[in-house]
Order: C-alpha cells, then sequence, then structure tokens
C-alpha cells in the first residue's frame, strides 16, 4: 500500500492523499519525454565523430581531422557541422512557444502526444538522410519535439506530484534526460564499429523514447489543473480522486477551482508576465536557464566524444570515456532526487558552483600548460586525471544545476502565467543550449584551454546570483509562493508593493 502523504505548510490545510502507482506509472511515461531530449543530446556528439558520417555529409572537416599536423583544437571546427547540433534548439526556442499556448487550450497529455509525433517525423529524416538539408529539416523537427516536450512535461509531472515530493518527482525529467545521454553514449559505442551505416542506427534508434511516449500517452490521465483550468470541471474531480488514492479531495479541489476560476481573469498572461509582480518568478527562471548552459555542461556532452579526441584519445577511447561521463551523470542524478526535498534548492546549488568551479579551472590549468595546438597530445596519465574531472564536473551539475533549472520555475508562477512563464524558461534554454553548440567548436579552436577558464567565470557569477537572489522553496505549496517566498525575500518583495496578487492563486 503506498504511503499517506499530506501536504501542509504554515496555515495551509492539509489535502489528503497517497503516492499511488498510477501516479508512478503517469510520471515514468510522461518522464520519457526527457530520454528523448537527453537521447539527442548525447547522439549528435558521437555521430559527429564518426569518419562515416563526416565523409558523408562534412568531407572537409573528414580531411582535415585526418591531418596530424592540424591544431589539436581546431580539427572538428566548421559552422556546417556545429548547425548539424545547434539546428534543433533554435527550432526547440520558437517551437515552446506555440507549445504555450497548445499546452493552455489543448492540455499537457495533448502536447506531448504533438511532441512525439514531431519527434518521430524528424528520426525518419534524419536516419535515412541522403544529403545535409534532409537532416537539417530532420533536425528543425527534433527540435519542434524537443519545444513541445520540454514545455509539457515538467509541468505534468509538477501539476501531478503531492507538494511533499514535488520535488523528487519533477527531477525524473531530468533523471531520464542523463539516461538518454547514457543509452546515445552506449549505442554510439557500439555503433562506431559498424561501418557505412552505424550513425544511421545511431539517428533511427531516437524514435524508441519518441514512440513511448506516444503510444503511453493514451493511458495517461490529464492534470486535474489542465482539466479544470478547461472547464471539464468534474472530470477534473475525478482524476484528482484517482490520482491521490482517495475520495476526499475536496480541500484541493476547491484550491484548484479557485486557481482557475482566478486564472480565467487574466486575459493576456503574456502581457501580466510584465507586471512588476510577475518579474522574480521570470527573472529566476531565465536566469537558470542561461546560467545552466553557461556552466559548460552542454559544451560537454554535446562534443564529449569530439572533445576527447582533442585531448588525445582515439575515437573508441573518446566514446568511452563520454560513457563513463554518462554513467555518473545517471548516477548522480539519483542524488537529487532523494536530497531536493530534504536539503533544499540553494544548498545544492551552492554545493555544486564549488566543485563545478574547482574541475574546470584545474581542467584549463592542464590543458594550457600541456596541450599545445600543435605537437604531442596529453599523455596518458593526464588525459586519465582529465577524465576523472570531467566525472566530478558532471556530478556536480548532475545534482543540481541540471534539475533544478527545470524544478524551480516549474514551481515558482502562479496558475494564471504559469505556461507562458514555462514558455520563457523553456525558450531561454534552447536559445542559450543553441548559442553554446553553435558556438564551442569555433571557442575551443579560437580559446584554447582558455574556454574552461571562460565557463569557471561563469559558475562565480551563478554562484553569487544563487548566495543573494534565489529564495529556498523547498516544500512551500505553489499557491503559497507569494506570500511566503517573494513577500519574505530581502530584495524581491519590493516588486510585490502593489499586491497584484491580492487574490491569492490556490494551486496545489
Amino acid at each position: 500500500m503506498p504511503a499517506v502523504v499530506v501536504a501542509s505548510h504554515g496555515d495551509m490545510p492539509e489535502h489528503e492523499g497517497r503516492f499511488t502507482i498510477y501516479v508512478i506509472v503517469c510520471v515514468i511515461i510522461a518522464a520519457f519525454g526527457g530520454l528523448m531530449f537527453g537521447y539527442d543530446i548525447g547522439i549528435s556528439g558521437g555521430v559527429t565523430s564518426m569518419d562515416d558520417f563526416l565523409k558523408k555529409f562534412f568531407p572537409v572537416v573528414y580531411e582535415r581531422k585526418r591531418h596530424a599536423h592540424e591544431n589539436n583544437y581546431c580539427k572538428y571546427n566548421s559552422q556546417s557541422l556545429q548547425l548539424f547540433t545547434s539546428s534543433l534548439y533554435l527550432a526547440a526556442l520558437l517551437a515552446s512557444f506555440a507549445a504555450s499556448r497548445v499546452s493552455s487550450k489543448a492540455g499537457r497529455k495533448r502536447t506531448m502526444q504533438i511532441a512525439s509525433i514531431f519527434f518521430l517525423i524528424g528520426v525518419i529524416l534524419t536516419a535515412g538522410g541522403l544529403n545535409i538539408e534532409m537532416i537539417i529539416i530532420g533536425r528543425i523537427l527534433l527540435g519542434c519535439g524537443v519545444g513541445f516536450a520540454n514545455q509539457a512535461v515538467p509541468l505534468f509531472l509538477s501539476e501531478l506530484a503531492p507538494p511533499k515530493i514535488r520535488g523528487a518527482l519533477n527531477i525524473s525529467f531530468q533523471l531520464f534526460v542523463t539516461i538518454g545521454i547514457l543509452a546515445a553514449n552506449l549505442i554510439n559505442y557500439w555503433t562506431s564499429g559498424i561501418h557505412s551505416h552505424g550513425w544511421r542506427i545511431s539517428l533511427a534508434l531516437a524514435g524508441v523514447p519518441a514512440l513511448v511516449l506516444c503510444l503511453g500517452s493514451l493511458v495517461i490521465c490529464e492534470t486535474p489543473i489542465s482539466l479544470i483550468e478547461r472547464n471539464e470541471v468534474e472530470k477534473g474531480r475525478q482524476v484528482l480522486r484517482k490520482i491521490r488514492g482517495v475520495e476526499n479531495v475536496d480541500d484541493e479541489f476547491d484550491s484548484i477551482v479557485h486557481a482557475c476560476e482566478t486564472a480565467r481573469q487574466v486575459k493576456h498572461p503574456f502581457r501580466k508576465l510584465m507586471k512588476p509582480a510577475s518579474l522574480p518568478p521570470l527573472v529566476i527562471a531565465i536566469l537558470l536557464q542561461v546560467f545552466q548552459q553557461f556552466t559548460g555542461i552542454n559544451a560537454i556532452m554535446f562534443y564529449a566524444p569530439v572533445l576527447f579526441q582533442t585531448m588525445g584519445f582515439r575515437n573508441d577511447a573518446a566514446l568511452a570515456s563520454a560513457v563513463i561521463t554518462g554513467g555518473v551523470n545517471v548516477v548522480s542524478t539519483f542524488v537529487s532526487v532523494y536530497a531536493v526535498d530534504r536539503v533544499g534548492r540553494r544548498i545544492l546549488l551552492l554545493e555544486a558552483c564549488v566543485q563545478m568551479f574547482l574541475t574546470q579551472s584545474i581542467i584549463g590549468v592542464i590543458l594550457l600548460k600541456d596541450l599545445k595546438p600543435t605537437g604531442d597530445n596529453l599523455g596518458r596519465g593526464e588525459a586519465t586525471f582529465v577524465v576523472i574531472l570531467v566525472c566530478f564536473f558532471v556530478m556536480g551539475f548532475a545534482w543540481s544545476w541540471g534539475p533544478l533549472g527545470w524544478l524551480i520555475p516549474s514551481e515558482t508562477f502562479p496558475l494564471e502565467t504559469r505556461t507562458a512563464g514555462f514558455a520563457f524558461a523553456v525558450s531561454s534554454n534552447m536559445l542559450f543550449t543553441f548559442i553554446i553548440a553553435q558556438a564551442f567548436l569555433s571557442m575551443l579552436c579560437n580559446m584554447q584551454a582558455g574556454i574552461f577558464f571562460f565557463f569557471a567565470a561563469w559558475i562565480i557569477i551563478m554562484g553569487s546570483f544563487t548566495w543573494f537572489l534565489l529564495p529556498e522553496t523547498k516544500g512551500v505549496p505553489i499557491d503559497s509562493m507569494v506570500d511566503e517566498v517573494w513577500k519574505q525575500h530581502w530584495f524581491w518583495k519590493r516588486f510585490m508593493v502593489n499586491d497584484e496578487y491580492k487574490a491569492e492563486v490556490k494551486v496545489v
């Protein structure tokens, strides 16, 4: 029998409910949207390091790679090669705003279905690609799928979860992202030995999580909040009973109805986001996405095999090193699942800043000292030590900025601006992911070892932001964020002077 969980905070009423098996099933199926995203992050770097792929689509890069005298940092410097990776995220940026409207009007479940269909069509085009135009179009459609999934899935998870374990359940999205990255690295390691068409297998298998999400979304429920928001009130009550596992859901149901009635009074949610009282969650949501990318994590995850080859690893060793870092990523995310609702969000973010700053700085020093633009690569011992440092960097990110970058924006917006606000978070993430993906190989070529100091400097900035401006939201029901978080914070409370949230939004 699942344990009873009770949502309470301060003077808020307690809501009855159990953590049911049905909720677990819904969470797992929805989280396959994260696996879709993670698989693509991991697969692109491995595919772009495969000779068969380069010979077919990027012959200039392939010839440059073969020349031993070529600059160690510039072997893969190609705007078109970077566009193969980054085009997906530019498409996701644009799709996220359309996904916001679809999520509000059609629901989180339908948005996830649309995401899976976009992704499946994109998989067909990329895996069956005959020319560069075909695979770029495929990547754009994959990006539309990512934009829709990343908009709907975190909201779905936050709205389905009881407040007491909201953090842990929401992090299942990031957990599945890391599993997707690891799966992609393992598959790339296997397909790299299948010559002439191994890259096609790698790209085709991206369709597996998309198919699971597409079929699974037929059996999961819509969230009660989304149903009531769209005037399916009685159905919302029935679903609420089903996911809580109890008959008495009146208090929670009434608070959701009240929230939806308040939200309906806001006819222009994007305009509402520009009001002073909406700025605290909006600014934090956007900056978390910017900082998440400027840790340097996606530079490592996108191009891990390429990066390790730059450091002197052979192709199979580079792919194996990427598998190792992918495994560390998955295991470390479980730390966040365990700790986020126990120690809080801020502690995890601050600890990780120290850890990531030290590892980035040490890697930079090693490369600056021992990896010259031309000549010998790193020695075996040094290269192994760099892989260990990369693993420690990935650990810190995986239990902090990775999952919390999605969790915090999903829990801090009130209902009337939730989908619009989260659209800004998703689009900001995709914009800066696009920038890093498009620029990293060129930055590596021009900045060389200095690129690691560049990311380390950003980590100092984000640590300062967390210390001074990021409030703790552990255990605070979404409907209490204004009174218990924003109005109590030394800086953000000044934006609440007009009390635009006087009609308090009641959302669990």
